[in-house]
């Protein structure tokens, strides 16, 4: 049930809650966090019994990668931000699976819709919260009371939606190949279910991201800027204010950018937050999501890390947040 519009900008107005170190990353409609040891929810055996997400019927392998079934590292223990439980690292042992190669696109995401008719939940709440860079300077002031308190460079937006990704005045005709964003967890199942797939698990997607390396940063290893190259879209400069684009982009990048890890996968470091089907603690409203975006910088959300982690609830949607599909090999 969706929440009425005055309780839900009561939320607006009153929202993050976080670390140390805010980002805004944990941006939710809703609020409300508990937190308990939830290392017993990285096991399969939990995620195949509790998951709001399983499906086991056939699907389209194109542009899947088969991850084998193997035992891997999960976790660390230098952990950047204590209150995300990155911590500890301990052995996970999982079953071989499916994981999409590239990050659901604007072009999959406007197919799965054309067939569907489905209609995402930005689209009925009638606004999703934007990146105040993207906001005409002469808009601005008419968003003032619109901002997260303790994140004010986030903005809820009338209009703005995975079709109008900066509001109404903006469209993804240019942009097709870029992730599809303004996407809340429901939708991302409900796409997922559509193509006969689901999400990954957060211990398969950490597990997907690491690529076979132990206990390193990044899919790539440990230095940033291996080899005198970008190997992900975060931000460069000074955030929130200057964006030097080093990389190439200030907002998305297309899937297919920069060079896929061992497994072949592109993008799991950086671009779009990816959601997985893994509750957040014992809150099942919440659920867990892994990669950092476009907007992470390690000054203030070392959040790229194949380690990090974070949580929206179920029907939050934000124009850094989308996500890729897993399956399993039967």
């Amino acid at each position: 049930m969706y929440l009425s519009r005055f309780y839900y900008t009561l939320i607006v107005l009153n929202i993050i809650k976080h670390t140390s170190s805010d980002c805004g990353c944990q941006l939710n409609r809703k609020s409300e966090c508990t937190k308990e040891d939830s290392s017993h929810k990285y096991k399969q055996e939990f995620n195949k019994k509790h998951s709001d997400n399983n499906v086991f019927n056939a699907f389209n392998k194109q542009n899947m990668v088969l991850i084998e079934g193997a035992t891997f590292e999960m976790g660390t223990n230098k952990p950047v931000f204590k209150s995300d439980f990155e911590g500890p690292a301990r052995n996970v042992t999982l079953k071989s699976f499916y994981l999409d190669m590239y990050e659901v696109s604007n072009q999959n995401f406007k197919d799965f819709i054309d067939k569907s008719g489905y209609v995402t939940e930005a689209e009925t709440f009638g606004d999703s919260f934007m990146f105040d860079l993207f906001i005409p300077e002469e808009e601005k002031e008419q968003y003032k009371d619109f901002r997260a308190i303790q994140a004010p460079w986030w903005v809820k937006v009338n209009g703005v939606d995975w079709k109008h990704p900066e509001g109404l005045k903006s469209s993804i005709a240019e942009r097709l190949n870029h992730p599809v964003v303004h996407v809340s967890w429901n939708d991302a199942t409900e796409f997922c279910k559509f193509q006969g797939k689901r999400l990954p698990t957060e211990a398969e997607w950490e597990m997907a991201c690491r690529g076979g390396l132990k206990q390193k940063l990044y899919p790539w290893g440990n230095k940033l800027n291996a080899k005198d190259r970008h190997w992900a879209n975060i931000w460069q400069g000074e955030f929130p204010n200057h964006n030097t684009r080093e990389d190439g982009f200030v907002s998305t990048a297309p899937v297919d950018q920069y060079f896929p890890n061992k497994f072949n996968l592109y993008n799991m470091a950086g671009n779009v937050w990816e959601w997985t089907q893994d509750s957040w603690l014992n809150n099942d409203d919440e659920k867990v999501k892994k990669g950092g975006s476009y907007m992470c910088h390690e000054s203030y959300c070392w959040r790229y890390r194949c380690a990090a982690r974070s949580q929206n609830t179920k029907d939050s949607t934000a124009g850094n947040l989308g996500f890729r599909c897993a399956g399993d090999a039967l």
